[in-house]
């Protein structure tokens, strides 16, 4: 029999104690598992970014994984914490929309608010939950309970997500996350820049920056070029030749993608 598998995502970073707590309070409830960095070095209290990594990965892991994830703005308050179920994998996190491009993505079959205390540990810190409510919850979904044992069913938040904008004439999208490489990643997916460039000339521009080429690959890009080309998430991204093009090109996340048949009006 498999070992049960838990992945963690987190803004805690590895300087402090925080990823450590939460891994040691899970081996103490379930000492089989395996547990899986998948990043800790989300920007702080950043949910759209840390859905965003989150979506990208869970389906690389096998069916039935656990994926625990704590970036929480909100700890302490009143909002709540959630553990889902769809069918091939289970999450456990905060209440705050952090799992919107998952439940985008997979229609939950079961969602219930984290109220069993018997499954948290015994005194619940206020600024720590992911120590003392949800790596618990984790752990013992890896362990084997069902996840109904958790709390009660309930509604979760879903986070207005930017989506491209489509017409007949063009594609506006946005950069929304830019990797450690200085990669500029945009929500606009292979899929729908494929049916609208449908084979024909397209223009790209990034802020008030032109992109002359789309590539196949990082090795494709000359000297001192930025270029486009799909990453491994299918997404639309620019990148430069061995540096960083956010440093070339002088965007930020929210900066403004246009795909169009012509040249975009200003």
């Amino acid at each position: 029999m498999a070992r049960p598998l838990i992945a963690l995502l987190s803004d805690f970073g590895y300087r402090d104690h925080y990823v450590g707590a939460m891994k040691g309070v899970i081996l103490g409830i379930c000492p089989e598992a395996t547990l899986v960095d998948i990043s800790h070095e989300i920007p702080a209290h950043d949910v759209i970014a840390a859905g965003f990594e989150l979506a990208s990965v869970y389906e690389f892991f096998p069916s039935g994984s656990v994926f625990l994830v704590v970036v929480d703005p909100g700890v302490g308050s009143t909002r709540r914490g959630l553990a889902v179920d769809t069918g091939g994998y289970r999450f456990v996190a905060p209440d705050n929309g952090v799992l919107t491009p998952i439940v985008r993505k997979i229609s939950p079959k079961l969602v219930v608010e984290l109220t069993e205390r018997r499954y948290a540990r015994p005194t619940v810190s206020r600024t720590f939950e992911g120590r003392d409510r949800f790596a618990p919850a984790a752990a013992w979904l890896a362990k084997g309970i069902q996840l109904s044992a958790l709390g009660r069913p309930t509604d979760y938040k879903v986070l207005d997500l930017p989506l491209p904008d489509i017409n007949k004439n063009r594609i506006v999208g946005q950069i929304i996350k830019i990797d450690r490489f200085g990669n500029l990643v945009t929500n606009i997916n292979r899929k729908m820049f494929e049916q609208f460039s449908e084979g024909g000339s397209i223009y790209i521009e990034v802020g008030s920056h032109a992109i002359n080429r789309l590539v196949g690959t990082y090795a494709d890009i000359e000297k001192m070029e930025v270029c486009a080309l799909f990453g491994s998430t299918e997404h639309l991204e620019f990148a430069s030749h061995s540096t960083s093009a956010v440093n070339k090109l002088s965007v930020e996340c929210g900066t403004r993608v246009v795909v169009s048949r012509g040249k975009p009006d200003k």
